[in-house]
């Protein structure tokens, strides 16, 4: 065995192999080492670009190597290059509404959340006009269109979280258009803004709501007015500005301006909607410190005996929030424990037990990806750029977020009925005595939200374990224990207070983590591809790049 000594700690690293082909156990002691290291004032809550990037990429690489990994990055290396461009607003000269010809300073961070990925020094907005888009969802296969044949060139576009489904009632003409409560795609925040951004609006503002978004006001200004991209985008496709509007000062500016927010968002579930042109205009002169940074993606390989072009890929992301302003209690760091160093935690134990065991045919790559805070762009510059081809890859199993109360008696599922992965899931967790249940907060668009997304979107079958999609049916406490708990992550989620613990109880954590052991393991030394459902909306991609 090897003992490995890193930021203090001394760790247990498995050995390489163990007799009659068996391999160890993923341990709850390792995945709190692990995440006490990962999640110490050390590591200074782990942002792209800085010294907290240079730490935690020796300290992942360290441990794959430690762990008898090869590495997986380009160049025969254990990364790949992430250009990054890194903005950050400052204090407004000048920022406002004029509503009916009154002007109304605005206060960022409290009536309105602004940021911009313009590589610009300033934010330049002049009376630009508001137009009311409802949901802002241009979706022909749905027979939807909210801009109809309205130009928002130029203009400030306003539109509702979440997609048309999300509030309608029973009998409504949208009802199960958009698969009712459960988010599509169309719900989240970064397809409101491409597409915005595709019409040649200037800005684009949503309006928040909790239950619409998943999360509430303090998630939305967690970043204070910084924000990333991938450098390699062109800068003049991107909104100038973008941002979210307070619930209630939406409510009030709506009500400024003569109109109804509740009346509007009904008149948004028709099809017949129209957009409205608002008698407001925005001004924004806002500085803009940019710098163009360099990240990194860390990726290790266990090179198949028989087919080693085919990869089966387990992947968390690396990244948190950095260091932020105070919180009560004087805390700066935005440690990230749960989200997502204990997933790292679990793909850094599934290559330790995984390289102590016998060599698979297919090839497992194990990823570890940068910036999924600002946008899953890590995973998305992968995507985009991959080293391994997404054709013959077999499947991506990520890990974002895992609860830490104990065992359960159930899995939680992330997009149901996406593909036949979930059968694997079943088996897999049939074998440990639990069922699968469907994600209890289909809203949220979970799916949606993780470095999975970026996979999928090229064809590749996924599957996404994060505890955040429901509370668990606990062994101890049941479903309401697991909601108890859930309640109380969400109070830290992206928050100073989301830190190691030595109280957490990870044997639920390992027990997932188990599961993706299983189904990866399987899919490793076998010849099975996974399937898309039929009527998935990537089943067309896999079949373009698989041919």
């Amino acid at each position: 065995m090897l003992l490995l000594v890193t930021s203090g700690l001394l760790l247990l690293v498995g050995c390489r192999s163990l007799p009659d082909g068996l391999t160890p156990a993923i341990d709850p002691a390792q995945l709190s080492a692990i995440v006490q290291t990962l999640a110490s004032d050390e590591f200074e809550g782990r942002a792209p670009g800085t010294d907290g990037e240079v730490k935690t990429i020796a300290y992942l690489q360290e441990r794959l190597r430690a762990s008898g990994l090869e590495p997986g990055g380009a160049n025969g290396g254990w990364t790949q290059a992430v250009p990054l461009i890194r903005t950050q607003l400052g204090t407004p000269r000048a920022l406002s509404l004029a509503i009916r010809g009154q002007s109304h300073p605005l206060a960022q961070g409290t009536e309105v959340y602004l940021n911009t990925v313009r590589n610009t020094s300033h934010i330049d907005v002049r009376a630009a006009p508001l137009v009311f888009v409802g949901y802002g969802v241009t979706a022909p296969e749905r027979q939807w269109d909210d801009f109809k044949d309205v130009d928002v060139a130029g203009k400030v576009v306003v539109m509702l979280v979440n997609d048309p489904d999300f509030h309608a009632a029973a009998g409504e003409p949208v009802a199960g258009r958009f698969g009712g409560r459960r988010m599509t795609y169309y719900g989240r925040w970064a397809y409101k803004y491409e597409e915005a951004a595709r019409r040649g609006a200037i800005a684009a503002l949503i309006v928040h709501d909790t239950d619409g978004a998943g999360y509430g006001w303090p998630t939305v200004i967690a970043s204070a007015g910084e924000n990333y991209d991938l450098a390699s985008r062109d800068p003049e496709q991107q909104l100038a500005v973008r941002g979210w509007l307070a619930h209630d000062f939406a409510a009030s500016l709506f009500h400024a301006a003569g109109l109804d927010l509740d009346t509007l968002r009904v008149q948004a579930r028709r099809g017949d909607f129209r957009p409205v042109e608002m008698p407001a205009t925005l001004t924004a002169d806002i500085p803009v410190s940019t710098e163009t940074t360099l990240s990194h993606n860390v990726l290790a390989k266990l090179t198949g005996t028989t087919y080693p072009d085919e990869t089966v890929m387990f992947a968390a992301h690396w990244d948190a929030y950095g260091i932020g302003a105070p919180d009560a209690e004087g805390r700066t760091v935005r440690a990230g424990a749960n989200d997502d160093a204990l997933g790292t935690a679990g793909v850094l134990e599934l290559a330790r037990v995984l390289a102590a065991g016998p060599r698979p045919g297919r090839t497992l790559v194990f990823a570890l990806w940068t910036a999924e805070e600002r946008g899953l762009l890590g995973s998305m510059a992968y995507a985009d750029h991959p080293l391994y081809p997404v054709g013959k890859t077999v499947a991506n199993l990520t890990i974002d977020i895992l609860q830490t109360a104990g065992p359960a008696r159930d899995v939680l599922l992330v997009g149901e009925g996406q593909s036949d992965l979930e059968d694997d899931l079943a088996r897999a967790a049939a074998k440990q005595g639990r069922v699968v249940t469907p994600e209890a907060l289909p809203e949220r668009g979970l799916f949606y939200r993780a470095d999975h997304f970026p996979m999928a979107k090229k064809g590749v079958p996924v599957l996404l374990l994060m505890a955040m999609s429901g509370g668990a049916d606990l062994v101890e406490g049941g479903r309401a224990a697991g909601d108890r708990w859930l309640a109380d992550y969400m109070n830290c989620y992206h928050q100073t207070c989301d830190r190691w613990s030595p109280d957490w109880d990870l044997r639920g954590a390992v027990q997932d983590v188990e599961l993706l052991r299983t189904i990866g393991t399987e899919l490793a030394i076998s010849r099975r591809w996974p399937q898309w459902r039929k009527d998935s909306e990537f089943r067309a991609v896999r079949a373009a790049v698989a041919d």
